[in-house]
């Protein structure tokens, strides 16, 4: 099952697996957007809400796994990993949000009781940036300090902007000496040296910070993301007004907001992303790596789908993981136009 299939990445991710000849149940919690979408792609179709683990169990069962794309996931994401649980459906998602990663992480003891797989994070967000990860501790074991950076996002779709909305008020995350920690919004900034070229970026709360301490076991982790160095400093301006955020103003106010640091809406136009890393350890030793994948949007759809081949598959054991600890650091580099190099 696609559950979210009508949202835009939901939609990108059922209109390929039809392409590829795959039958999956499209559901969502609107039968006005879920009804045309079956009939236009000749799939199953299922509308229900994510209100009680319980009915949404009875929902799914009978399944092998659910696909879940449904943000914001903060909201959504608990409910469906209960009834999958439950229901004993392996679970997948695709976000990219620190809470939803650590919420899977939490239930690990149960998913192996269940015998189910509890796979977050299979898209853009965060299986290139965690298998740069997982290769840089590879080759520098006793790292203890990891810093991740990512450019090419271009567009947003308005799920993804819902998202960022929902994290700006509460500020930046960073992994320091093991745990999650709270920092300021635009905590940081550096000059990364991708690989077309050196450019400015700011630490962000991407899922990073969750999931490569779970890969790699370095207990320090900044994730930055590619910024004008303009708009890092009006984001460091307006950080005495984020918590005001969290008032009720216009969705398209503060999506507007968001546009202005990211881009604009997305447009589907195909585009690249770039990621660079580094690992050092406390002597000073230091291994750095890029990698260029297709855009956010096309990644997601390869990475997902072939998530879920693999654990349809039985390739993957129960339980909680990261996409490199399930499917290996090398995972991304078997994605059609993913290009790894060590610098």
């Amino acid at each position: 099952m696609i559950y979210g299939a009508n949202g835009y990445t939901g939609r990108r991710i059922a209109s390929e697996a039809a392409r590829r000849g795959q039958k999956p149940l499209l559901a969502g919690r609107r039968t006005e957007r879920i009804a045309p979408l079956a009939a236009e792609l000749d799939l199953p179709g299922r509308v229900f809400p994510l209100d009680c683990p319980d009915r949404v169990a009875a929902q799914i069962e009978g399944l092998r796994a659910v696909l879940h794309c449904a943000g914001p996931f903060s909201a959504t994401a608990e409910p469906m990993m209960e009834a999958c649980l439950e229901a004993g459906v392996d679970y997948l998602d695709i976000t990219g949000e620190i809470a939803v990663i650590e919420a899977a992480a939490a239930r690990h003891g149960r998913a192996v009781a269940s015998g189910i797989r509890l796979l977050p994070a299979v898209g853009f967000d965060v299986v290139p940036s965690d298998c740069l990860a997982a290769k840089l501790a590879g080759r520098l074991p006793d790292a203890t300090q990891l810093i991740l950076a990512f450019c090419g996002v271009g567009a947003i779709s308005p799920g993804t902007a819902n998202t960022m909305l929902e994290g700006l008020p509460r500020g930046g995350r960073a992994r320091i000496d093991g745990r999650i920690t709270e920092v300021p919004a635009a905590w940081k900034s550096m000059e990364i040296p991708f690989r077309d070229g050196r450019r400015w970026a700011v630490t962000i709360p991407w899922g990073d910070v969750a999931s490569a301490w779970h890969s790699t076991g370095i207990p320090n982790v900044e994730v930055y993301l590619a910024m004008a160095p303009g708009r890092i400093r009006w984001l460091r301006r307006l950080r005495p007004l984020l918590p005001a955020l969290r008032l009720p103003f216009p969705k398209r106010l503060l999506r507007a907001v968001v546009r202005h640091f990211v881009g604009p809406r997305a447009s589907g136009q195909p585009g690249r992303a770039s990621f660079w890393g580094r690992a050092s350890n406390s002597q000073g030793d230091r291994v750095e790596a890029t990698l260029e994948t297709p855009d956010g949007y096309a990644l997601t759809v390869a990475t997902a789908l072939a998530s879920v081949e693999r654990v349809l598959a039985s390739a993957v054991p129960a339980g909680f993981a990261t996409p490199s600890q399930a499917f290996g650091a090398d995972f991304i580099v078997e994605i059609p136009d993913a290009e790894f190099r060590w610098q």
